[in-house]
């Protein structure tokens, strides 16, 4: 083609570069120069993320504008945020004073779970409209509470249902599914969940089959206390096999040394079961304390029956049989030295002290001591139970994701477990870096990836174009899991940055406070 004016030539010149610029991307945000480790357990790669409208937008190598803004990951990884299937935030991230929600944040966790073991809300809707009306910190999926459904229609009655009350009990936890819960759970260990029988907890998991739900569960006993532990997980495959769900056992151990050095045993009823089909996962903490109430470390459950708890601890014929029980269960997780008062709001002084140290405060023994404690209203309790043998090997099975069964607390409030302030970066910390039981693909996947893949999440968990940009920056050489039991309101070191939806909410030392979390209703 000729030619016959040099202006012509400019302008398609200025044409072809204006229209380049029109149709290249134009992005919110990109992160570059990390290495990116994308949820699925396969190893990093470097790379750069490009963010748009809270989604990302763009995986590999971004040429970056300088309108746009920068984060620079150098040295350290790019991970998806962390999901944390089980929580129990459901009161304080829908409250004003605790929906950002900074004790998960800074950690890294971008989703929470809520409603586990078997106390959350079958009031999903309007739930979810408080989150939307204030704002969170983080997003949320929440579970119907079998013991929450359970005490609506039978109070705390320790019979089994009539056909009525199940059939309300059926359409209570279908109420919940139509609005937005991602399964139910349940609480087997306390009242009034350990009144059920197994028949109860198939109808009630055969409702949320119907809608493409999870069942998870804090099986009937951890230890030895009534069913025994095997035959808890057994119960717990029978729920799902029979109603055609998906398990998740939550929070996953051996409590207590009676069971100490059954988790290979349990791993291998697990994956028999895996073996003829059945869908079963497990989440779990990393630590060696659980965190529990008084009530429920020490009390048989019989005496929970009817709200009668006060009136039976005041009854001179019934009170030698529970304390001889209650002593019992005290010695089962390993003697009154090893519950440790995380809440006491009659004594806020006893906070941090254990069980025994008060006793002898007192002169009274550690069983009149602990029943004058639940006259007074009860306590929180840290419960040192588990070997670190059974929580290694649990860990390394690639169906157990990461969780912290923690709250959402107040900064300097109480004496709470610091798995609330560290869980996920005390597992890369202590069991990837120094102890090396399993690779970081591996436990960034157990916080991801496989969390997403029990739940069911079509976009979130991995680090993937179109998927939501929860995003975690840490520097695994200063990741430091600060918080203990002695002091635990300490946020992690490592954490650089954390975005939730696309929007900065940790930044260096800095948690932001932004509102950009939403809830995730199922369907």
């Amino acid at each position: 083609m000729q030619w016959k004016k040099p202006g012509y030539l400019v302008s398609a010149f200025l044409f072809c570069i204006m229209g380049s610029r029109a149709q290249a991307p134009q992005y919110d945000l990109v992160i570059s120069g990390g290495t990116l480790l994308d949820g699925s357990g396969n190893p990093g790669s470097p790379g750069d993320i490009a963010i748009k409208d809270g989604r990302i937008a763009a995986i590999g190598r971004i040429a970056t504008p300088a309108s746009i803004r920068t984060i620079d990951a150098g040295g350290a990884l790019v991970v998806p945020g962390f999901i944390d299937i089980h929580t129990h935030g459901d009161r304080d991230v829908a409250s004003d004073r605790l929906k950002s929600a900074q004790n998960y944040i800074a950690q890294g966790v971008t989703t929470i779970v809520t409603g586990n073991c078997g106390g959350g809300t079958f009031e999903v809707g309007g739930y979810f409209d408080t989150l939307r009306r204030q704002g969170a910190g983080l997003n949320v999926i929440h579970l119907a509470g079998h013991g929450t459904v359970r005490s609506a229609v039978m109070q705390s009655a320790d019979r089994a249902p009539t056909a009525a009350e199940l059939d309300r009990m059926k359409s209570l936890v279908d109420r919940a599914m139509r609005e937005g819960a991602a399964g139910i759970s349940s609480g087997l260990f306390y009242a009034p969940g350990s009144f059920a029988k197994v028949d109860e907890v198939v109808e009630l998991a055969k409702v949320v089959k119907k809608y493409g739900g999870i069942y998870t569960t804090h099986i009937r006993d951890e230890s030895n206390y009534t069913t025994g532990l095997r035959k808890s997980i057994e119960e717990a495959i029978e729920v799902g096999e029979k109603a055609g769900v998906r398990v998740e056992i939550s929070h996953i151990k051996a409590l207590g040394k009676p069971v100490w050095g059954m988790a290979p045993e349990i791993c291998r009823v697990i994956e028999a079961a895996q073996a003829r089909g059945v869908q079963v996962f497990a989440d779990q903490y990393p630590y060696e304390a659980s965190g529990t109430s008084l009530t429920a470390a020490t009390l048989a459950r019989w005496v929970q029956a009817d709200d009668k708890t006060r009136e039976r601890l005041q009854d001179p014929m019934l009170l030698p049989k529970i304390k001889q029980e209650m002593a019992e269960n005290i010695e089962r997780r390993g003697g009154p030295e090893t519950l440790r008062i995380s809440s006491f709001r009659a004594r806020p002084e006893w906070q941090g002290k254990n069980l025994l140290e008060i006793s002898r405060t007192l002169g009274k023994s550690p069983v009149d001591t602990a029943v004058e404690m639940l006259l007074m209203g009860g306590a929180g309790v840290t419960s040192f139970n588990m070997s670190e043998a059974d929580i290694e090997f649990f860990m390394r099975k690639p169906y157990v994701a990461t969780c912290s069964d923690g709250d959402i607390v107040a900064f300097g409030s109480g004496m709470p477990h610091p798995r609330s302030y560290a869980a996920f970066t005390r597992k890369i910390r202590r069991y990837v870096i120094e102890r090396k039981t399993i690779p970081m693909e591996q436990a960034i996947r157990a916080a991801t990836g496989l969390p997403a893949e029990i739940l069911g999440l079509k976009d979130r968990g991995l680090l993937k174009a179109g998927f939501a940009a929860d995003i975690v920056i840490l520097d695994p050489s200063a990741l430091a899991d600060k918080a203990t039991y002695e002091n635990p309101h300490q946020y992690a070191d490592g954490i650089r940055c954390v975005l939730v939806n696309g929007e900065v909410a940790v930044e260096g030392k800095r948690i932001t406070g932004i509102l950009a979390g939403k809830p995730l209703p199922a369907r």
